[in-house]
């Protein structure tokens, strides 16, 4: 059955009542929430045009003008951080979100049916597993095209496979019991037993591990930005401002050390608060069961 309010009141006191995981947790999704905020309201918060020029004021250090300084072409680099996070963030989510909605789709008709369908459809998505992310992503946005269109289509291809197997494992374990088997002695279609019952039941640790990849995702994007197949110039990500401040690493360390450590945050920030979230609802116990 789905969790029940009062087990996830319970799971919520559990979170609370662990000192890393309730006040880690908690400070991590403060965090998290923070950036998302910055993301959305960029536009009002940057103090500068993300792509304005000043060939006077090339390389300066952090000052009270520029908090970040500037990069090789006199940008601010506070405000080319603050939408890189739009950026880095919402090809990280997109894709995670792609990828989750397309594994849950392929992996519970799998996990229902079975049989040959089953069989060569999860062979062909098990070729993915045959290589790692960040490979598997080169070459389709080498394929497709540099972009972020090509980067979120990458990345969601790269995860596509752990979604499938995740959300087959769970409706599996779920299509033989009591309450499915009752449903289809009642008449109940395939449709209504796949939406109203095994899908509820299977999400929830899906839907954590999504979370989890997010911070892989944003990892990921930041990698392909870095090579320069991510956003493209003047576009700010914070890998491709790492790309193109490698230049100046050691006139003007800042250009690099600020994005990256922008992204080194975002990724501990999710993945501390899903870890919270992980051991709150007792996830890992429920994927080792089923």
């Amino acid at each position: 059955m789905s969790l029940s309010l009062k087990t996830q009141g319970a799971a919520t006191l559990r979170l609370l009542g662990k000192p890393f995981g309730g006040i880690g947790g908690a400070i991590c999704g403060a965090g998290l929430g923070l950036f998302i905020f910055v993301a959305l309201f960029a536009p009002l918060l940057a103090p500068y045009a993300y792509d304005a020029q000043d060939l006077a004021r090339i390389g300066l250090p952090p000052s009270a003008e520029n908090w970040f300084g500037t990069d090789e072409f006199g940008r601010d680099v506070l405000s080319r951080v603050i939408y890189g996070a739009r950026i880095s963030l919402s090809v990280g989510l997109t894709a995670v979100a792609l990828s989750a909605s397309a594994g849950i789709l392929i992996g519970a008709l799998c996990g229902y049916f079975g049989g040959r369908f089953d069989r060569i459809t999860m062979a062909a998505i098990d070729l993915t597993w045959c290589f790692p992310e960040i490979l598997l992503a080169l070459v389709l946005v080498a394929i497709l095209g540099p972009g972020l269109n090509s980067t979120v289509i990458a990345i969601a291809v790269a995860y596509l496979a752990q979604f499938t197997r995740l959300t087959r494992t769970q409706v599996r374990a779920l299509k033989g019991e009591t309450f499915v088997e009752v449903s289809r002695c009642l008449g109940a279609g395939h449709a209504h037993i796949l939406l109203r019952h095994l899908l509820p039941n299977a999400l929830a640790p899906v839907i954590v591990v999504a979370m989890l990849t997010t911070g892989d995702a944003i990892l990921l994007e930041a990698t392909l930005g870095f090579f320069g197949m991510g956003a493209q110039p003047p576009t700010p990500s914070w890998g491709a401002m790492m790309s193109s401040g490698s230049a100046q690493l050691f006139n003007a360390p800042w250009v690099v050390i600020i994005p990256g450590l922008f992204v080194a945050l975002s990724v501990i920030f999710i993945n501390v608060y899903g870890d919270a979230i992980l051991a709150a609802l007792d996830v890992k116990n429920r994927i080792r069961r089923a």
